[in-house]
């Protein structure tokens, strides 16, 4: 990629100073690979700003990637050893495999997304405010920037967590107004808002931004503003994340609960026996059981004996219904 002309400088021999033209002459050829990235990244940016929320689970997956991957970075960043012992590819690589599994992560835990959204938040509005405030002032100290980024990334952390939705939606729109404004300054071909922050860490003395940097530094925060109020009124309006896990997991559990009951064995009911069908014949005739018992004691006389066994036998007949006696029919006798 060939850097424009922006700061123009005479020879030495000339013996002249440097002169600053801030002119901006777009004088360069746009590789594939870089065009193709800043192409994709001008789309997240556009997304996120306006509809991050509706998003919200692909939000938390780009916030844990885009953590990993760059955690990834600063460490071959700070260690040569491994940039001279991995190949680019394996790099890539193995960044990619961190950036997916923290994604993942992030997904699938909300309140790490939400954690690490609102460190992302404070870190952007306070490089953006110690950037500007580098142009006029020394930020000296190295720990001076390095503890104010921090304190705004952990104060806007427990912030996030508090008012989930209200800080979601910031953080979407400033996010996504941030990748737009870095792909329009890598269009233009400047490319010095990152140099700038790099430049802040390192204790280097900044270079001065030109009226079309701060020109492109203002899209920024005009971006945030829109996307806060569009997703506010619109996109984001009626739409929870919580609610909306609610209902997953209540839908969970009733798919879970009915496949348990599916498989569980139905317990049959025991039914009743059937009623026993008494016929006629079945039951003695009480009656006879007690012309029996009186025999077997010797009361009663013969005749009377006689008429009882005749009595009991008819009243068997009758009552029971039962055409036969349950002795032969003999004549019965005294002595």
């Amino acid at each position: 990629m060939a850097v424009p002309s922006v700061y123009i400088t005479e020879e030495p021999g000339a013996n002249l100073a440097e002169v600053d033209m801030c002119t901006l002459e777009i004088n360069m050829k746009y590789e594939v690979i870089p065009s193709v990235v800043c192409s994709v990244c001008l789309s997240f940016g556009l997304i996120y700003c306006f509809f991050g929320y509706r998003c919200f689970r692909m939000v938390m997956f780009f916030s844990g990637f885009i953590s990993g991957t760059a955690a990834m970075l600063l460490l071959y960043h700070n260690e040569p050893v491994l940039d001279v012992q991995l190949g680019p590819g394996t790099q890539a690589g193995i960044g990619l495999g961190l950036g997916v599994l923290c994604g993942l992560m992030t997904m699938l835990v909300p309140t790490m997304g939400l954690v690490l959204g609102g460190l992302q938040l404070g870190s952007l509005l306070s490089l953006a405010v110690l950037v500007v405030i580098g142009q006029f002032h020394s930020l000296t100290p190295i720990w001076v920037p390095l503890s104010a980024v921090l304190a705004a990334g952990i104060t806007t952390a427990v912030v996030t967590l508090h008012w989930q939705k209200l800080f979601s939606v910031l953080y979407t729109s400033v996010f996504g107004a941030t990748t737009v404004m870095l792909c329009v300054d890598y269009v233009v071909g400047t490319f010095v808002l990152p140099d700038q922050v790099y430049d802040m860490f390192c204790q280097v003395a900044p270079r001065p931004l030109c009226w079309f940097n701060w020109t492109i530094t203002g899209i920024c925060p005009v971006m945030s503003l829109i996307g806060v109020l569009v997703q506010w009124r619109f996109t984001a309006k009626g739409i929870s994340h919580t609610e909306a896990a609610n209902k997953r997991q209540k839908k969970h559990g009733t798919k879970h609960g009915y496949r348990e009951c599916k498989r569980r064995p139905q317990t049959h009911r025991r039914r009743r026996p059937a009623p026993l069908k008494r016929y006629a014949g079945d039951v003695l005739a009480p009656s006879y059981l007690q012309s029996l018992q009186e025999r077997q004691m010797g009361t009663g006389s013969s005749t009377s004996s006689v008429s009882t066994v005749t009595h009991a036998l008819i009243d068997f007949d009758f009552e029971t219904g039962s055409m036969v006696p349950l002795t032969a029919a003999s004549p019965v006798f005294t002595v």
